[in-house]
Formats: C-alpha cells, sequence, structure tokens
C-alpha cells in the first residue's frame, strides 16, 4: 500500500502540513469507503473549523479599551478589513461551511470550475466575488488539490480581482498539485490536512478519499 503522507522535505516551502491529532482521526474516518454521506459532511465540517484556527493564525490585531464586569483594560480585537472566503464549486461548499461557522463575519465568493475529463485542464463556468476583495485576505477553499490546475486556475481570478494577500486551503494535496499551484503562484501558502502519494490515470488523489463532491452530496 503507498504511504498516505510524503516526505516533508520534498514539499514546496509554502506548505503548511496540519497535523493536529483531531485533525488526523477525523480525516481517516472521511477515507473510510463506507462512511456515509451525512458523516461525510459532518467530519468535513469539523475538520474545516480546526483548519480555520491555523489559517487565520496571522491575521493582523489592534487594541481598544473595554469593560469588564470587574475594571476597564486593552484587549486585542481583529483590525481592519477581514477576509473573504472563495469556494471552488462544487466540493469547496464542504469547506466553507465549517469556516463559517468560526468566521462568520468573512465575505464569500464562489469560483465555478470542472476538469476535462480528457486534458483535466480546469474550464470555468461561474465567477462571483465581492466587490472589495482587493482589501481583504482572500482564502480559497477546495477539498482536494490533485492536478492543482483548478487551485491555480482560481487563484488567478482572485488576484486577477485586485486580492494582494492569498491563501489555499484544501483536506489532502498531491504532490503534483502542489507543484502546480507552487510554480503559478509562489506567494500562495497552502493549508491542507494530509499530502497523499501520488495521483492515478484520472487524476484522483492516491489513496485519498474519492471524489469529494460525490461523497459530500451523495452524487455518482
Amino acid at each position: 500500500m503507498n504511504a498516505p503522507t510524503s516526505p516533508k522535505a520534498a514539499l514546496p516551502s509554502n506548505t503548511v502540513v496540519v497535523d493536529h491529532p483531531l485533525i488526523q482521526h477525523k480525516l481517516t474516518l472521511m477515507r473510510r469507503s463506507r462512511t456515509p454521506a451525512n458523516e461525510f459532511r459532518l467530519l468535513l465540517r469539523e475538520i474545516s473549523m480546526l483548519l480555520a484556527y491555523e489559517v487565520t493564525r496571522d491575521m493582523p490585531t489592534e487594541t481598544i479599551e473595554i469593560e469588564t464586569p470587574l475594571t476597564t483594560m486593552q484587549a486585542p480585537i481583529l483590525a481592519g478589513k477581514k477576509l473573504c472566503l472563495v469556494s471552488v464549486l462544487r466540493a469547496g461548499g464542504g469547506i466553507l461551511e465549517g469556516m463559517l461557522e468560526i468566521l462568520p463575519a468573512a465575505r464569500v465568493g464562489h469560483v465555478g470550475l470542472y476538469r476535462d475529463p480528457v486534458s483535466l485542464a480546469a474550464v470555468e463556468y461561474y465567477l462571483k466575488l465581492p466587490r472589495d476583495i482587493s482589501e481583504r485576505t482572500a482564502i480559497v477553499l477546495d477539498p482536494m488539490l490533485a492536478t492543482g490546475n483548478s487551485a491555480a486556475a482560481a487563484v488567478s481570478e482572485v488576484k486577477a480581482a485586485g486580492c494582494q494577500s492569498v491563501k489555499f486551503v484544501c483536506l489532502i494535496a498531491a504532490p503534483e498539485g502542489l507543484k502546480t499551484l507552487h510554480d503559478a503562484h509562489p506567494d500562495v501558502p497552502v493549508y491542507t490536512a494530509a499530502v497523499d502519494s501520488h495521483l492515478n490515470d484520472h487524476g484522483y488523489i492516491v489513496p485519498g478519499i474519492g471524489d469529494a463532491g460525490d461523497r459530500i452530496f451523495g452524487t455518482k
């Protein structure tokens, strides 16, 4: 059986593998082929909330004066315009739901992409981003970073809209996808729960979790 994780030394420098035990435990449950769609969605939502904690670690803060029940104090609060969560349709919605639980004030954008079954190239069919995305940090969401073509295309659209600060979050990445995204956008950090072995001939991550969209929505 292929090892699920590649050596960290082989990963691009912008890759952050979030290997918290809770995330790894829930990811193992998601990987099982017998996990039903309702449980799969719940696990993805829970992992997404945990990933949100890590990806927002460097958010800027400022100090304001507040009054507690006992006294006044100087306390930190998030500073300025904050975040835009950009969901790559359709499977990105599974991560979006969990992220919004932690970041309810975030704006939301959508990029609709599908993978051509022959060329594996990303084909765009929908784009809707907030007007002020240039003033925010964009976090692009897609459960699987496989070939990297869709991820690179989505990030390109976000940058074309004027966004200067972009991060990418996925559940599982393949080395091929990490390289593609890094080659296209070396300034964009990638946060993932796991880096699996490789892609098969159909562009699916191995061992992976199968088609994330089909497993989220119970479709084939």
